[in-house]
């Protein structure tokens, strides 16, 4: 590769890497721009990398995501400009490969992609150097597909196992554009090797530990959720939990699963929507517990949470084994939470319960340094290592 064999030593400066002879242009591909949730704080911690870096998506809605992001030169596909594509871009699925390829990305001699849908499929130019970010395999096509689509019946169930279909081939075949993966999680990279076939680098995402704080005289009046709403986060489970628990939970975030949630919350439930960053630290910090009953990559807000000071019951599925700490836990670690195993209401309650019997076990300064393992300023600084290595020449994990 061109870039691997001209460029000796390098440093990162105003989002280009450069030696006395070589610059490089940075291009930054994600998925879209329509809300800042955990892929769009790794984009924003990118964006502080590589600051002068444009940015390439599927679709982007001016003012949905943070100044960070947005004072960077955003070039969207022609997904942007179909019916509807702001409310209903999902339904496009079938076309995201078609878009992603057709994002011109000449000149650019890096590209890094942030990828949990079809970002990683961009096509690069050919002496590129192009490293993905991978949240997740597609998870539409590979093993949340039933959580999304087994609703269907009938005729439109057979057209989108078609569409699936299709997109699974596309995904794999796809993957061999990327010269090095970078996984979120061990539990990421364990379907990136199962779906691709290939091995990738865990950096674990960033957390702006500095956004939040342990409060001195908090409420702890209530439990809370801090989630979009949809199938495979599994809000009905807490919901349900908390309709027979009777105690207080305020559920922060929207999203297509909203209608039916609300119906069947009991007036225990609240509802908040998004809130600021600076409200958000203020849920956290006075909430008792927050609550975590889907299975995620990885999963952001139960850290933030903990750099709050405050512990999380949570599914114990996933990412969230590589971020909390459990009661008993073998190492002797101050407990950040406690895990359920099954996505039962029954278990969710039963662990509610055991954190209860044991609440004066968690220490809010405990908590919040384990935390500060996950702060974003470590995340840039070992992306930066890994992208300066991979240029410097290595080929390992290919």
């Amino acid at each position: 590769m061109t870039i691997q064999k001209s460029v000796l030593k390098l440093t990162i400066y105003k989002g280009f890497f450069r030696n006395p002879e070589v610059i490089l242009k940075a291009a930054i591909v994600h998925d879209w721009l329509t809300g800042m949730r955990g892929g769009e704080k790794v984009l924003e911690a990118l964006c502080e990398v590589f600051p002068e870096a444009d940015i390439f998506t599927l679709l982007h809605i001016p003012g949905s995501v943070s100044k960070i992001i947005e004072s960077h030169n955003i070039k969207a596909s022609f997904i942007q400009n179909l019916p509807a594509a702001r409310r209903l871009y999902r339904s496009y699925l079938p076309l995201f490969p078609m878009a992603i390829e057709g994002l011109d990305l000449r000149g650019y001699d890096l590209v890094v992609s942030s990828s949990h849908c079809a970002a990683k499929g961009v096509i690069p130019p050919p002496d590129a150097l192009h490293i993905s970010y991978i949240h997740t395999p597609m998870r539409y096509v590979w093993d949340m597909y039933r959580e999304y689509f087994g609703r269907e019946k009938g005729l439109k169930s057979k057209a989108l196992g078609l569409i699936a279909h299709y997109l699974r081939m596309w995904d794999s075949a796809s993957s061999s554009r990327v010269d090095f993966f970078i996984a979120n999680s061990a539990h990421v990279a364990k379907r990136v090797e199962k779906f691709y076939r290939r091995g990738s680098q865990v950096i674990h995402p960033p957390v702006d530990c500095g956004a939040f704080s342990v409060l001195k005289n908090p409420s702890r009046d209530y439990y809370l959720i801090v989630s979009a709403f949809a199938p495979y986060k599994r809000l009905e489970l807490a919901i349900s939990a908390f309709n027979r628990l009777g105690g207080r939970l305020i559920v922060a975030g929207k999203g297509p699963e909203e209608k039916r949630l609300k119906k069947m919350a009991g007036p225990n439930v609240e509802f908040s929507g998004w809130k600021p960053q600076d409200e958000l630290a203020a849920f956290y910090g006075n909430c008792r517990a927050l609550i975590f009953p889907g299975e995620e990559d990885f999963g952001i807000v139960p850290l933030e949470a903990a750099s709050s000071g405050r512990p999380v019951i949570a599914f114990g599925k996933g990412g969230a084994l590589e971020t909390i700490l459990p009661l008993n836990n073998e190492q002797g670690y101050a407990p950040t939470g406690v895990f359920f195993r099954e996505q039962t209401v029954g278990a969710l309650i039963r662990a509610v319960r055991l954190f209860e019997d044991n609440e004066e076990r968690f220490e809010p300064a405990s908590i919040r340094a384990h935390a500060l393992k996950f702060d974003r300023e470590i995340f840039k600084e070992r992306v930066r290592e890994f992208i300066l290595s991979k240029c410097n020449g290595s080929s390992a994990g290919r």
